[in-house]
């Protein structure tokens, strides 16, 4: 298999910092945050406007990438299962999706609601959800 290059577009600006304060999904009390995209790729913001729907792709650059197996949720009373059947974020490729809705746009900044990722995490892409209207 050969290797490719992915560059990150940004960076998630959030008051999350560590993986201890950050809540397992973005239900259960994800901050806004901001996506903080780089001066470059501000042409690629056209069209987005508050009340949209997002799904924001990151790499989740504090995951361990060895793991393959853990306790969903970390709940050791839960039996071991493959990281490719659970939302775990260390895995062997870290890649983050999270499904957001645009409060504001500014520049080449986006405000979010509950977006579970931490302060400083690479942002790779972002998506609109698929709607009939688009």
């Amino acid at each position: 298999m050969t290797g490719f290059e992915v560059r990150p577009i940004g960076h998630v600006s959030s008051t999350l910092t560590s993986l201890a304060d950050a809540p397992r999904q973005a239900d259960e009390g994800a901050p806004e945050a901001w996506l903080v995209l780089e001066d470059p790729y501000a042409a690629a913001l056209t069209g987005i406007e508050p009340g949209h729907d997002l799904v924001v792709i990151t790499w989740l650059d504090r995951a361990d990438r060895d793991t393959l197996a853990v306790h969903p949720r970390g709940e050791t009373d839960r039996p071991l299962t493959g990281v490719f059947a659970t939302r775990s974020p260390s895995r062997p490729n870290p890649i983050g999706l999270h499904d957001v809705q645009v409060v504001e746009v500014s520049g080449t900044r986006i405000r979010v609601r509950a977006l579970e990722a931490l302060d400083g995490t690479p942002i790779l892409d972002v998506k609109p959800v698929l709607t009939p209207e688009r």
